[in-house]
């Protein structure tokens, strides 16, 4: 029994974990490195992550500034970046590639507090997913034997905890991202 819930809430803070990298790929209209997270660079024929290939840095508010280590690298980094369409425009001077992240539009923030209730309920349909599997489990175990009615009862209430808990981080997690989308 104590496995199904470590295991319940270990998965459970993947899911967590995996939506918080989600959400930090949503622009709020402040530079973030967090906007280049899911760029990956073609070098040397492999696909790399750009932190891997560069520094990148964030001088003002509204400007990312990326620096490969290796200057021969610098047109891969500028085709990955702009493939990405991340709604921005990279320019390099041959040593460095600026991206100036535009001020979000009213319309455009509200589409983006949209993406991030989208991405909030496919983190709750997941949990939800996690919450099923570990009550079938559970109800494996009743009928093999292993564990008595009540401790099913108790278990499967455990676990309706657990997944209470995680739904409110969600919520939480999704509130305060709203609010840094919609800060003007």
């Amino acid at each position: 029994m104590a496995d199904v819930i470590h295991e319940t809430k270990s998965r459970m803070n993947k899911t967590i974990e995996s939506f918080s990298r989600d959400l930090a790929a949503i622009r709020t209209g402040h530079a973030n490195a967090n906007l280049l997270e899911r760029v990956n660079v073609e070098y040397y024929g492999v696909p790399t992550p750009i932190q891997q290939l560069a520094g990148i840095s964030v001088p003002e508010a509204r400007l990312l500034v990326v620096q490969p280590y290796d200057k021969s690298s610098i047109d891969n980094v500028l085709k990955a970046i702009n493939a990405a369409n991340l709604g921005v425009n990279p320019t390099s001077d041959g040593t460095v590639i600026r991206i100036s992240v535009p001020a979000l539009t009213e319309e455009r923030r509200k589409e983006l507090v949209k993406d991030a209730k989208k991405e909030a309920e496919n983190a709750k349909v997941a949990i939800r997913n996690v919450r099923r599997d570990s009550n079938e489990d559970l109800k494996k175990q009743e009928k093999n034997g292993d564990i008595s009615e009540d401790d099913l009862r108790n278990q499967t209430e455990q676990v309706q905890k657990i997944t209470d808990d995680f739904i409110k981080k969600i919520d939480e997690l999704t509130v305060q991202k709203e609010n840094d989308i919609l800060e003007v």
